[in-house]
């Protein structure tokens, strides 16, 4: 058992504290990274729309999912679900959750250290005089150095870790409430500096006029899976920040403020690379070396070059170490409450140590699958790297969002769970009123689709 003293020092002290760390976990590479270039593929304008849907539809409830899962048992992923039905039949959906925020921190950490490498050339005014063609070599060489790419990478575990070693008020919501308003004020600078350029509005028109004819089942499809992957649904950390939440903290009003941030970031991303593009004549629906080799040439032709390549990473940056704090701490936060019983417990610190070990395993494979070296590492024509990114954002997410929505919905105390979501005022309460009926049917019907539709069944 815990002492009252370590129970305070594993929950965030301040309301605004779990705002910005639950919103710098739903916050990352997902919002300025994927969220610009599948909104490029799919429509602009139509997209958004239906992405801005899907978010009141199945982001909302999900996220006040699993909040509601954490806050209910007062665990993390570990012991959430046998704790809230008293058995282990649920035990699965635990180490699901564990396996899944695993994976995706072996591909993210090696994004991020894509990020850190491209500030630090972007310091260096290494992209000096390049154009796209240039920029398509560069990435090619840092993805091809596996020695590089791991050390950047390697950088990115330890700084996660450092911050892991404190305590929650201490280490993530003290970092957290710095990180995210300075995410914020970069983007709005950024947003300013690129909205400045001749034709900068024929960006804006094609990302918030819709076209209703782009509007396909696909596209539908698209924006739902996104919006999951944007809201870090369905790997458990939503789930630990749940349990660290203070009693008094109303779920769905944090949950609302959340999905409020989340979306202000994408919309922020879609106002700085947009306008970009369509200013000097580049294609929206490049896919994902938009960011890192489209962007990057862009920016070159702008006056202010050195600065705005600057700003730009460096704001990636931060949103990917917001990220990598949550995902890092599902795991610390799982395998401290799984030894709490054991002759031999792991505290936060060995556990911090030895999650970070782990990671830099998966890491290391992630690495050498993009190299020479690594062609034992492929499987049917995609490397480790791709395999982690499919199976954790097509198979793993939308079956643990699928089996929460399913839990709340109908294994959960249904009165305990109306009072929760429905205190404190009358419109909290009337939405509340949907919110079991959403969890129960459509929202799981709606990750079938999701699913199906990334196994390529539908």
């Amino acid at each position: 058992m815990k002492t009252e003293e370590e129970k305070q020092t594993s929950s965030f002290s301040s309301r605004i504290g779990l705002i910005m760390a639950a919103a710098g976990s739903a916050v990352g590479l997902g919002n300025i990274w994927k969220f610009p270039y599948i909104a490029g593929e799919n429509g602009g304008g139509a997209f958004l729309i239906i992405y801005l849907i899907c978010v009141l539809i199945f982001g909302l409830p999900l996220l006040m999912t699993e909040f509601l899962i954490g806050k209910q048992s007062g665990k993390s992923a570990f012991g959430a679900f046998r704790a809230l039905r008293n058995n282990s039949r649920w035990q699965w959906l635990s180490w699901s959750c564990m396996v899944t925020a695993v994976i995706i921190m072996g591909f993210y950490f090696v994004v991020t250290g894509w990020c850190f490498h491209y500030v630090v050339a972007a310091v260096a005014h290494s992209f000096k005089g390049l154009d796209t063609g240039s920029f398509t070599e560069h990435f090619n060489s840092l993805v091809s150095n596996g020695g590089g790419m791991f050390a950047y990478a390697v950088l990115a575990v330890l700084l996660t870790a450092v911050v892991l070693w404190f305590d929650v008020n201490k280490g993530i919501e003290r970092l957290s409430k710095i990180l995210m308003p300075l995410l914020l004020v970069m983007m709005m600078l950024m947003a300013g500096r690129v909205l400045m350029l001749p034709d900068s509005n024929i960006g804006m028109k094609f990302f918030f006029q819709a076209d209703f004819s782009k509007i396909t089942p696909e596209v539908v499809l698209a924006a739902m899976g996104q919006c999951f992957f944007s809201l870090s649904i369905g790997m458990g950390a939503i789930i630990t920040y749940g349990a660290y939440m203070p009693k008094r903290q109303n779920i769905m009003a944090t949950s609302l403020q959340v999905v409020v941030l989340d979306t202000l970031v994408a919309v922020l991303a879609g106002l700085i690379i947009f306008p970009a593009v369509f200013a000097f004549g580049v294609d929206p629906a490049e896919g994902p070396e938009l960011v890192f080799v489209v962007l990057p040439a862009v920016f070159e032709q702008m006056s202010f070059s050195w600065f705005s390549s600057i700003l730009f990473f460096g704001l990636l940056c931060v949103a990917a170490v917001t990220s990598t704090i949550s995902l890092m701490e599902v795991a610390v936060a799982f395998l401290t409450e799984a030894t709490a019983t054991r002759k031999h417990p792991l505290n936060r610190h060995k556990s911090v140590l030895v999650v970070s070990a782990i990671v830099l395993v998966m890491v290391a494979l992630n690495v050498l699958s993009l190299t020479d070296n690594g062609s034992w590492l492929c499987l049917h024509g995609d490397n480790f790297f791709d395999w982690s990114d499919t199976i954790s954002a097509n198979i793993l997410m939308p079956v643990n969002a699928f089996a929460m929505a399913l839990f709340v919905g109908w294994f959960m105390n249904k009165t305990e769970t109306r009072q929760e979501i429905g205190k404190k005022s009358n419109w909290q309460y009337r939405l509340g009123a949907v919110f079991l009926p959403l969890v129960r049917f459509l929202i799981p019907l709606a990750i079938l689709a999701i699913f199906l539709n990334g196994l390529g069944i539908l």
